[in-house]
C-alpha cells in the first residue's frame, strides 16, 4: 500500500486516482498520521450503486431496523438449552 500526506495528494491528486484505478490501495497521513484510505471500487460496489439509484436497496445505517422495544415473553433460551441437556 503507498503512503502519501495530504499536501503531495492534493498536488498530484490526478496520478493518485489513476494508481487507484489500476488496482493500488493510497494510504493517506497528516503530519505522519494515517487518516484514511483511498480503494478501488469494486464490481460489488458499483452493482450495489445502481441498486441504489433505482431505487431497489438502500445503504445501511448501521442500526437494525425494528429491533428497538422488542420484547421477549417466556423463560430466558439458556434454561431451555440447560433443560434439554439434562
Amino acid at each position: 500500500m503507498l503512503a502519501v500526506g495530504i499536501k503531495e495528494l492534493k498536488s498530484k491528486l490526478s496520478s493518485y486516482i489513476d494508481l487507484v484505478e489500476h488496482g493500488e490501495e493510497v494510504l493517506v497521513t497528516q503530519r505522519g498520521r494515517e487518516v484514511a484510505v483511498v480503494i478501488p471500487i469494486t464490481p460489488e460496489r458499483r452493482v450495489l450503486s445502481g441498486l441504489v439509484k433505482e431505487g431497489k436497496a438502500r445503504y445501511g445505517t448501521g442500526k437494525p431496523l425494528g429491533a428497538s422495544g422488542v420484547v421477549i415473553r417466556g423463560k430466558p433460551l439458556s434454561e431451555t438449552v440447560i433443560e434439554e441437556r439434562r
